[in-house]
């Protein structure tokens, strides 16, 4: 418990330190941060998933999200050309091209391929070229979880450097991204302690057994509501600041608001925390990693946050956009 403790305290200290840098420095801070867990979480869900069956290539796992990185990197520099919508495609188009390099990988390695079938006890009657597809295809799973999704924070970090998409909020001096982004690891963080809290003071039916046998429906409806009181707090707070109340109200960002987009954040966050201990029951491992003592690895850490980070990105540009 202890260890978990201290743990915890070294990831907050870390992310306190990348919101500084974020700030007052560079916003490529936070780039790097979300890059680094997304290399690791990609490299702990690539070996899930070989180990329920869907062998892939671990090496480019792990290589794809900082070609991503850069993909987006550059489609936010030009932004004034391209736009948001263009900056998706290219995010697709992404791993389409890393599904064909994977296929041909495969398929022109043709020694190591049959070794790895026989490995895996692959059916006989499928050749080199179908074990290659089928290896391409397990291999995207890994591109789209967690990279793809994860990716979507990058862009929640440069809200107001894409100012073709959002130039109403342009003039926020890193402001809105700084909220939105705070939003996006807070809402998690909210979630899952007072999730954990009131499961424990009140226990009664669990929420889904099979998957994860110590998660109560009490603490998955506590969550969800002291993620909602708090995250009226943090607005409170920030509305305080008469610098920060102007750039919340230009950008539309008001305690409504909030309510609707962290009490479906909170749902959506512990979803993502049930599917990677799903995932996890299927290939019979406790954790995905040991990277953080008494936590696991880096996607037990993060898992919530894979399908709330393209939820956040979607809603606040959707209320940059009709504001």
């Amino acid at each position: 418990m202890k260890t978990r403790f201290f743990t915890s305290i070294g990831i907050v200290l870390v992310l306190i330190l990348a919101f500084i840098l974020k700030f007052y420095v560079s916003n490529y801070f936070f780039d790097a941060l979300i890059l680094l867990i997304t290399c690791i979480s990609s490299y702990e869900a690539s070996k899930i998933f070989g180990k329920t069956g869907k062998y892939n290539n671990k090496l480019l796992s792990v290589i794809f999200p900082a070609f991503l990185m850069l993909i987006l990197l550059i489609c936010i520099n030009f932004d004034s050309q391209i736009g948001i919508i263009y900056t998706i495609v290219m995010m697709v188009a992404s791993i389409i091209l890393f599904f064909l390099i994977t296929f041909l990988i495969t398929l022109v390695n043709r020694k190591n391929t049959k070794i790895e079938s026989k490995t895996i006890n692959m059916d006989k009657h499928v050749g080199i070229f179908k074990f290659s597809f089928l290896k391409s295809l397990n291999n995207t799973l890994v591109f789209i979880y967690p990279a793809f999704l994860l990716s979507f924070l990058v862009l929640i970090n440069h809200f107001e450097d894409m100012t073709t998409s959002f130039s109403k909020i342009s003039q926020g001096n890193g402001l809105i991204s700084l909220v939105v982004l705070l939003f996006a690891f807070l809402i998690p963080i909210f979630t899952d302690t007072f999730a954990y809290l009131m499961g424990g003071l009140i226990g009664g039916k669990k929420l889904a057994p099979k998957i994860s046998p110590n998660k109560t429906i009490a603490g998955a409806v506590g969550g969800l509501l002291w993620c909602v009181l708090l995250s009226v707090v943090v607005i409170c707070i920030f509305n305080s600041i008469p610098a920060m109340a102007s750039q919340l109200s230009i950008s539309g960002i008001n305690i409504w608001r909030i309510i609707v987009i962290s009490a479906i954040g909170s749902v959506i966050s512990q979803l993502g925390d049930l599917f990677e201990s799903y995932l996890k029951r299927s290939a019979k491992i406790k954790d995905s990693g040991a990277i953080f003592p008494g936590h696991g690895g880096m996607l037990d850490r993060f898992d919530s946050y894979i399908f709330l980070a393209p939820y956040l990105f979607i809603a606040f540009s959707i209320l940059f956009t009709i504001i």
